[in-house]
């Protein structure tokens, strides 16, 4: 072959090559909202050798941090606990998994966690209801757990099934490692009422709660629009000795009321105990406030794939300063708000959402 016509081929395959990474970024830029097919306004490179690599995880914990900072910058003691997401307790080394170390800093900026199904998890796939989790996941989550736990968090368990049997069983299973344990018959995002065995919450006791290492039960509630009005649902709370409640921000379609929330403070014994709402930071919801009708044709660039098992939600990226915006960091988040209501903390929901991003529906 001719240098000419080597050349031409070398600067024919050259070209050739960047088409079909500029056709491939295209594609995956694309998203679906509402049966729309659209182009965020914001592209993300794509995660090739040597271009843009994230590190999801580490990603996260700077996010959880960041909320820590900003809450705690506003209200000093402001309780943060990361709901599932136990992985991101130990920092693995990226080239080899096998090498682990305690993220310490992430540690430092959170007060508690809390894992659904550590010992009888919610129904997935073939797995019934009230299954315990395969094995070698339930023994990944037990030590990390293990791990939080001696690193002065609190550990709070969301076990899931039905009877009085199970309810005792996850109890005593939480009891022998010093995690607090609460068992529900119906899936997390369903719990609309209090539990009706036992008919008192576990070690009930008279004292105010003035710090999370304090409580020695709880209750959650995360739609409480049964209840009627708000204050009805914060009298019905009010009428209960848990040390502590973790409620949704919003009773239907408007945000509990600082007096709804006050009163959520206090046990029927007339004792302090603490109140956190739950928040979202890996996924966006259609129904909730910051949501923006012109996202179905022009979504921002953090905006990604609604969730396959509930298209009213969507997956972000999380990382990206625009979501992280709504959520923390100023007078019109999510954060602020919250705080405003006069809630004692947060339950950061999502916190798993790396799993999305390094899995091989993204990828």
């Amino acid at each position: 072959m001719t240098p000419n016509k080597l050349s031409s081929c070398v600067l024919f395959k050259t070209l050739f090559t960047l088409a079909l990474l500029l056709v491939s970024a295209n594609a995956q830029a694309q998203v679906r909202i509402q049966g729309i097919t659209t182009v965020p306004a914001e592209i993300e490179e794509p995660l090739v050798d040597n271009m843009v690599i994230i590190d999801y995880r580490e990603k996260m914990r700077q996010f959880v941090q960041s909320i820590s900072e900003y809450g705690r910058r506003i209200k000093p003691n402001f309780i943060i606990i990361a709901k599932d997401g136990l992985d991101l307790l130990m920092r693995r080394d990226i080239s080899d998994d096998t090498k682990k170390t305690p993220a310490r800093t992430y540690m430092r900026a959170i007060d508690g966690v809390m894992q659904e199904g550590l010992f009888f998890a919610d129904a997935h796939g073939d797995r019934p209801f009230g299954a315990p989790p395969p094995i070698e996941i339930q023994t990944e989550m037990l030590s990390l757990a293990d791990h939080a736990k001696k690193n002065g968090l609190k550990v709070l368990v969301l076990d899931f099934g039905k009877g009085n049997k199970v309810v005792d069983e996850a109890q005593k299973l939480s009891n022998k490692r010093g995690f607090l344990s609460l068992l529900s018959d119906v899936s997390s995002a369903d719990i609309s009422k209090l539990p009706t065995y036992p008919s008192r919450p576990p070690n009930e006791n008279p004292k105010s709660i003035l710090s999370l290492s304090m409580i020695q039960n709880y209750a959650t509630i995360r739609n409480s629009a049964s209840y009627g009005l708000q204050s009805q649902f914060a009298l019905k709370m009010h009428d209960t000795n848990y040390d502590a409640l973790l409620v949704d921000v919003f009773h239907g379609r408007t945000p509990l009321s600082r007096q709804a929330v006050e009163t959520l403070k206090y046990k029927k014994i007339g004792a302090r105990r603490m109140v956190l709402a739950y928040m979202n930071i890996g996924h966006a919801a259609s129904y909730y406030y910051y949501w923006n009708k012109n996202w179905a044709t022009s979504p921002p660039g953090w905006l990604s794939e609604p969730v396959l098992s509930d298209p009213d939600h969507y997956n972000v990226k999380f990382w990206q300063q625009g979501w992280q915006d709504i959520v923390s960091g100023g007078p019109n988040s999510y954060l602020y708000g919250i705080i405003s209501q006069g809630f004692d903390g947060v339950v950061i929901d999502g916190v798993n959402a790396y799993n999305f991003y390094e899995s091989d529906d993204y990828n």
